[in-house]
């Protein structure tokens, strides 16, 4: 019996509703536009949240990024107005960390200097990276071909050049690299490898979409720790020995004591504060807060869509209301309870947001793929957005539905029936 009851109001709300096509469509507009304002702008704030996220992984969960930092009053200036800066990391400081400090499992110490490849008449403007071959396994370079760095390269000063993507599209564009020669500056390296090209950042400047990386001891015997610009009154001189170093724990759980503990160390042999350190834990719990903060704006600002969509569908019931309060009367007086009629009205304010809702997850499901497909933006349409949109407008149906259905239902019924 109740059941029969329930699909005849379901009818009866639908039968109205049709009536009145093009006002009932309008009037679902807004709830449609609502849900789908949610759940796209949520795909779009997942998407951004999830690149940044990856990013942070990338540089591991249980490492330490320690990175030299130009202190903006280290400089002394000799008599011909040369200045000279020494400032970062040094070699001893990487020892001290590995020796002194309990926890470490390795130490990977990069140094960088600025050059340009040449491959015939192509060339490239790199970060030229020396580092060590374990830092394949701490930094979790992904490897596209051939090999990276290892320890026979280190050890015997080899010429070995390991491109990234950027460099590698620069100089061979349609060509195999693996195997070729490269020139920087006026030595020939080989290339044996080539890596992601999104996977390191530098700590004293800003990060260089090319890279190259070659052995450290090769670096710094055909580099030296010296570089030099001209200036107006002179030669500004810089001497830095590593620009950046990756220190991987082997307990996740202490990675934030043992940040401490190496900024305690370097402390206390360097007078300035010429570095500077990362914990990626640290940015990943950060993303993961600004994620949800992000979220939550972002879902309110689509909620007053589904809340205008709301205050439409009372507008419209309201002014049904009106229209209809002959027939209220008549169901009135041939035995319809009160309840009967806020069933009826609350059926079809559930009707227009629910089939509102369903276009408007259809619609923002839709919208992040063109998004993703137009701009290369990578776009996330996760259920519970889509479950948390749909039952909004649901919510909304209900709440801005009752209150116009109780209004009918408190109808005089010999009132009604007078009613022109």
């Amino acid at each position: 019996m109740i059941g029969f009851k329930l699909r005849r109001t379901i009818k009866l709300g639908a039968k109205s509703l049709w009536l009145h096509k093009l006002r009932s469509s309008l009037t679902a507009l807004g709830i449609v536009f609502g849900v789908a304002s949610v759940v796209g702008m949520l795909a779009v704030g997942e998407g951004a949240s999830y690149e940044a996220q990856e990013q942070i992984k990338k540089l591991g969960r249980d490492n330490i990024i320690v990175s030299s930092v130009k202190p903006p009053s280290d400089k002394s200036t000799s008599s011909q107005g040369n200045t000279m800066n020494m400032y970062g990391l040094t070699y001893v400081d990487i020892e001290r960390i590995k020796t002194t400090i309990p926890g470490v499992d390795v130490v990977v110490p990069v140094r960088e200097v600025k050059a340009e490849a040449r491959y015939g008449q192509r060339r490239s403007d790199a970060l030229l990276l020396g580092t060590v071959p374990w830092l394949m396994d701490v930094r979790r370079l992904p490897l596209l071909m051939g090999r990276f760095l290892t320890t026979v390269d280190m050890t015997q000063y080899k010429s070995s050049a390991v491109i990234d993507e950027q460099v590698a599209q620069d100089l061979f564009q349609h060509e195999n690299p693996l195997g070729k020669h490269i020139r920087i500056n006026s030595t020939c390296y080989h290339v044996v490898g080539i890596v992601d090209d999104t996977i390191m950042s530098s700590g004293t400047e800003a990060a260089s979409s090319r890279r190259i990386f070659i052995p450290i001891t090769t670096a710094r015997s055909r580099f030296g720790e010296m570089t030099y610009t001209g200036t107006s009154g002179g030669r500004e001189y810089e001497k830095v020995q590593l620009h950046q170093a990756t220190v991987r724990v082997l307990n996740e759980g202490k990675v934030v004591q043992t940040a401490e503990a190496v900024r305690t160390l370097l402390e206390r042999f360097h007078e300035k504060a010429d570095f500077e350190i990362t914990v990626p834990l640290e940015l990943l719990k950060q993303a993961e807060r600004t994620k949800q903060i992000f979220n939550a704006v972002l879902g309110s600002i689509a909620g007053i869509s589904l809340l205008v969509g709301g205050i439409g569908i009372m507008n419209i019931m309201l002014a049904s209301i009106t229209e209809r309060t002959r027939e209220i009367g008549i169901r009135r007086a041939l035995g319809a309870k009160k309840r009967d009629i806020i069933l009826q009205f609350l059926a079809e304010t559930l009707l227009l947001s629910g089939s509102g809702g369903v276009i408007g997850v259809f619609l923002g499901v839709t919208l992040p793929m063109l998004v993703s497909s137009l701009s290369k933006m990578k776009t996330i349409v996760t259920p519970w957005s889509v479950i948390l949109a749909f039952s909004i407008s649901v919510a909304v149906g209900v709440v801005f539905g009752l209150y116009p259905a109780r209004r009918a239902a408190e109808l005089d019924p010999i009132e009604a029936l007078r009613h022109e």
